[in-house]
């Protein structure tokens, strides 16, 4: 099994980590946080 994509909630400092792992090892990441504050200054979705 290969996993392609990973869905990551919370755009803090534990979630940015995992999105850098990621990217690293070539896997999309997909972020998603309750709040706009910590989307501002990364690419992901916020619940507004």
């Amino acid at each position: 099994m290969t996993i392609k994509t990973v869905g990551i909630i919370g755009a803090g400092t534990m979630g940015n980590g995992i999105a850098q792992a990621c990217a690293v090892a070539g896997i999309d990441a997909v972020m998603l946080d309750i709040n706009d504050a910590g989307c501002v200054r990364k690419s992901c979705w916020w619940l507004g």
